[in-house]
């Protein structure tokens, strides 16, 4: 049995990948960051992974954190794809093998960019399952 982190960030990446607006627009989505992937793609970000267990299960709250990057000249598309996320993200996920996904929940996004850098925009995501 895979972890509850893996078995949801499968789901995650599977809803994305069903997205056809947002796969249209993007280069890929990847585990971390891609060394050499062309612009925009979505990395997933380490997810954090808490107790939620109760008396006679066991369960999980995940933190999930979608990082996409581009390298527009400005905020425009980044907003696009951000919106396209969260649009392909809306309907949940399907429960991931050995466990019962009890809520997905959009928490917050940011968009963050440097002097020196391509935009970065972050969405994060909390689950909660048990496992079957």
């Amino acid at each position: 049995m895979s972890s509850a982190l893996e078995a949801v960030q499968r789901q995650l990446i599977m809803a994305l990948n069903a997205h056809l607006p947002l796969t249209a627009e993007i280069s890929g989505i990847f585990d971390g960051a891609p060394p050499r992937a062309a612009f925009p793609y979505i990395a997933l970000a380490t997810g954090a992974s808490l107790d939620w267990s109760h008396k006679s299960g066991i369960g999980r709250e995940l933190s999930l954190a979608l990082s996409i990057h581009d390298d527009g000249a400005a905020a425009a598309r980044l907003h696009r794809l951000m919106a396209l996320v969260e649009e392909a993200l809306e309907p949940g996920l399907i429960d991931p093998e050995g466990w019962q996904l009890v809520t997905f929940d959009y928490r917050r996004s940011r968009i963050i960019r440097s002097a020196t850098s391509a935009w970065n925009g972050l969405i994060e995501y909390r689950a909660r399952v048990l496992r079957d």
